[in-house]
C-alpha cells in the first residue's frame, strides 16, 4: 500500500505538478484544498480533500483518515502588490494557516514537512547569485509571511522535533511535458504565460516594467525554473526527512538569469509568432536582477534539473496554453468526513 503525503494547495500550480511526481515515485498524494485559487481538473493522482489550513477540525479529520507519512505545503496566497495592499489577508492565511497546519501536524504525531518558501525572503539581492545565507529582508507582506513560517519551522524543530525541509523558489514557469495539467492563474501575473497570451492574441500585449535597469538589455533579468524540476525537489526533499535527515533550507534556481526581452524573443522563437510589445515604467519594489545559487540542493540531495534552456522551458508552456487550457474536468473529490 502507497505511503500517503498530505499535500496543502496540491489543487494548484507547483502542487498539482507535485503530486504528479508523488505519484511516480511510488507516493499517494492526498491534496488538501480550499479551492479558492486550484483547480480540481488538476487533481489526477489521489484523493482531493476540500478544507482550509485555517480549519482545526477539518485538519483533524485529514490526518485521522488518511495518516500522512509527511506533508509539502503549498497552501498560500501569493501575490505580493495584493500583500501590500491587504497585508491582513496574507498573515491570516499565510502565518496564522501554517501555525494550524503545524499544531495539526503536532496533534497527528506527523513530522516531516517540506516548505515551499520563496526567494522574496531575500529582499534586495546585495549580490547575486544568491546563496542560503544571503541576509533576509522581505520588500513585502508576502515575502514576510513566508520568512516568518520559516522561523516557525526552526522553533517547532528546536522545541518539538518537527523536521523540515524550506525551499525557496525562485520563478517557476514552464508546464507538465505531457500536457496534463499546466499553468492557470486568475489573476495572471506570471511572465511567461502573458508573453504568450500576447503571442496568442488573447491579451492586446505584454507591458515590460523598466527598460532602463543596469543590466545588458535594460529589463529585469530573472531564473525561471521548470515546475517539473521544482517538483522533483520536492520528492528528493520529503525522503530525505523520512529517511532521518535533519532540517535544512535551499535555493531552488536553475543559476541563470533571463531578461524580460529574452523571454519574449524564447516565446517569439518557439511560436514562430511576433509579440506585441508595450514599455512601461519600473514597478515599485522590483530588483534590477534575481538568480540562484543552487549548489546546496544540487550536492546534498542529488537534484539535477532537467530544463536548463529557458527555450525549452518556454516550449511546455505555449503547448499548454496554445492547446486551450482545459475544461474542469471529473476527479476524485471528497469532502472531509
Amino acid at each position: 500500500m502507497a505511503t500517503n503525503i498530505l499535500v496543502t494547495g496540491g489543487a494548484g500550480y507547483i502542487g498539482s505538478h507535485t503530486c504528479k511526481a508523488l505519484a511516480a515515485a511510488g507516493f499517494t498524494p492526498v491534496t488538501f484544498d480550499n479551492m479558492v485559487y486550484g483547480h480540481d481538473w488538476a487533481v489526477k493522482w489521489g484523493p482531493l480533500v476540500r478544507g482550509d489550513i485555517l480549519n482545526r477540525g477539518e485538519l483533524d479529520e485529514v490526518f485521522a483518515e488518511f495518516k500522512p507519512a509527511a506533508v509539502l505545503h503549498f497552501a498560500a496566497f501569493a501575490y505580493v502588490g495584493e500583500s501590500v495592499t491587504d497585508p491582513e489577508k496574507y498573515y491570516r492565511n499565510n502565518v496564522a494557516g501554517s501555525l494550524s497546519l503545524l499544531s495539526a501536524m503536532r496533534r497527528a504525531d506527523c513530522r516531516h514537512i517540506v516548505f515551499s518558501s520563496t526567494c522574496a525572503t531575500y529582499g534586495a539581492p546585495q549580490r547575486v547569485p544568491l546563496t542560503e545565507d544571503h541576509p533576509t529582508n522581505p520588500m513585502s507582506p508576502y515575502g514576510t509571511s513566508k520568512l516568518m513560517i520559516e522561523q516557525m519551522l526552526k522553533d517547532f524543530d528546536a522545541a518539538y522535533g518537527l523536521k523540515y525541509t524550506a525551499l525557496r523558489y525562485f520563478n517557476a514557469a514552464g508546464a507538465d511535458p505531457d500536457g496534463q495539467i499546466g499553468e492557470d492563474h486568475n489573476p495572471e501575473t506570471h511572465l511567461i504565460p502573458l508573453v504568450i497570451a500576447a503571442g496568442l492574441g488573447r491579451i492586446p500585449h505584454v507591458t515590460v516594467f523598466g527598460a532602463d535597469y543596469p543590466t545588458p538589455d535594460g529589463t529585469a533579468v530573472r531564473d525561471y525554473i521548470h515546475v517539473t524540476d521544482l517538483a522533483e525537489a520536492h520528492i528528493l526533499a520529503v525522503k530525505r526527512l523520512m529517511a532521518g535527515g535533519g532540517s535544512a533550507v535551499y535555493n531552488l534556481g536553475t543559476g541563470t538569469g533571463n531578461s524580460v526581452r529574452e523571454v519574449i524573443r524564447a516565446v517569439e522563437r518557439v511560436s514562430g509568432k511576433p509579440v506585441p510589445v508595450v514599455e512601461g515604467p519600473r514597478r515599485e519594489g522590483d530588483s534590477p536582477g534575481l538568480y540562484a545559487d543552487s549548489g546546496a540542493i544540487i550536492r546534498e540531495l542529488g537534484w539535477k534539473p532537467r530544463f536548463m534552456d529557458l527555450d525549452a522551458i518556454v516550449e511546455t508552456a505555449w503547448r499548454w496554453h496554445e492547446t486551450g487550457l482545459p475544461a474542469k474536468r471529473s476527479c476524485n473529490l471528497r469532502k472531509p468526513g
